[in-house]
């Protein structure tokens, strides 16, 4: 019974989201043509792909695949492809030209903040993303736990969510600041020193977290600019806690220091990266450490014929080196930090910074799904059926991802 209005309760909630007739549930097949079908590697012309349940059976050339009991849908001149991989967002935060960080963390209750999400959520799965590894709630608890337990259990619309809960932060170097002394203000993230972080590690993960987020450097202390913050040793202490659990580790650092100490501790992602050195880049490459780059937080966008800000020119340079040192990428943006449902320009800011168009796909599809383990990215027999189809061949003209006029997740279609 529960699973009927489940079903039923995700069914209306797709009618809301996209204006379309009734979402397609996952209790039949489907057998999807297009003209051309990115399979998380290369291109292929005049595929087929035949979903039954939630996961893909059968893919191949369309004179191969069985349409026998399957609702055939043929896509046309779109091209098929995996749904795409947001690697680092921030669903309980909204556009820093709408509120600061510090006015959300401080000002915003959490029903709001929440209720925010529920539609971040939807927008993100609209425009392709079907996957989100989320990096911290940002002062709101373990908010993500929930939404992604919602998810899950069809109440709201959204991708597949990695959680993190409240990331964890040095003690005296996140934020809100600038209070007086006297007070103790609550925190963007979970504070910690020390052998303590061992048992704050196991305490998010028995809360809930997929993944563990350690800040490495911030801004802290009288100098300008960022610092590490963690040493060495309590980096190990937490990154060997979480690996005894089967939980991986991202750390956000941008200074070469951090980074060093990230790699050394064997942390599974650095997040940023922005003062990346062609040395760090080797030896993140040899530890096997992939390099979240979010290049739109780091730099912004820029419009045709507008001249490249330093910060943007720099974090080109930077960029360069850790594909010639042979750094794996997963697609990330920090979105949260600009609007929800905008995640593409990450994609198209890579192959603006040298990426080539299919590399920057494979970024957000298979070597995502490589990245953060999980049965996604790829268009293969036994994955997830997380497909959505584009106008256009992005693997030619990137944009093209933001043409999206079909969402399936799970075998369950969303945009049709």
């Amino acid at each position: 019974m529960r699973k009927i209005r489940v079903a039923a309760a995700l069914a209306a909630v797709s009618i809301i989201i996209s204006g379309q007739p009734r979402a397609e549930q996952p209790s039949g097949a489907f057998v999807l043509k297009s003209v051309r079908t990115f399979d998380g590697e290369s291109m292929h012309e005049g595929w087929a792909v035949r979903v039954k349940g939630d996961r893909i059976e059968a893919v191949g050339p369309a004179a191969s695949i069985d349409v026998s009991g399957a609702k055939l849908i043929d896509l046309g001149g779109a091209t098929l492809l995996p749904g795409l991989v947001e690697g680092h967002s921030h669903v309980l935060l909204h556009a820093y030209s709408e509120t600061s960080w510090n006015d959300q963390v401080e000002h915003e209750p959490l029903a709001l903040r929440v209720a925010r999400a529920t539609n971040h959520l939807r927008s993100t799965l609209l425009a392709g993303f079907t996957t989100i590894r989320d990096l911290g709630t940002e002062g709101a608890g373990y908010a993500d736990v929930g939404l992604k337990m919602a998810v899950n259990e069809g109440i709201i619309p959204g991708p597949r969510m990695l959680v993190v809960t409240r990331a964890i932060v040095a003690t005296g170097t996140y934020g809100p600041k600038g209070f007086v002394p006297e007070w103790t203000v609550p925190q963007g993230g979970e504070e910690t020193s020390g052998q303590d972080i061992i048992r704050v590690v196991r305490d998010q993960i028995s809360r809930g977290a997929d993944w563990i987020k350690l800040y490495g450097d911030y801004r802290w202390g009288p100098h300008p600019g960022s610092h590490p913050t963690f040493s060495l040793e309590e980096m190990k202490w937490a990154v060997e806690t979480a690996h005894d659990a089967g939980v991986p580790v991202a750390v956000h650092t941008s200074t070469p220091e951090g980074m060093r100490r990230a790699i050394l501790a064997g942390a599974d992602t650095i997040e940023h990266g922005n003062d990346g050195t062609p040395e760090i880049f080797k030896m993140m490459a040899e530890h096997h450490v992939a390099l979240c780059p979010t290049l739109t937080a780091g730099g912004g966008t820029r419009r045709p014929g507008q001249p490249e800000s330093p910060m943007r020119a720099r974090r080109r340079e930077v960029f360069a080196s850790a594909l010639a040192a042979g750094v794996t990428i997963l697609s990330g943006s920090d979105v949260g930090t600009f609007p929800h449902g905008d995640n593409a320009r990450e994609l198209e800011a890579m192959v603006d910074f040298g990426m080539s168009p299919q590399a920057a796909l494979k970024a957000a599809t298979s070597t995502a799904g490589e990245v953060l383990r999980m049965d996604i990215g790829e268009v293969k027999a036994g994955k997830f059926a997380d497909l959505i189809a584009v106008d256009g061949d992005p693997s030619k003209e990137i944009s093209a991802i933001r043409r999206v006029r079909f969402v399936m997740k799970g075998g369950t279609i969303y945009k049709q």
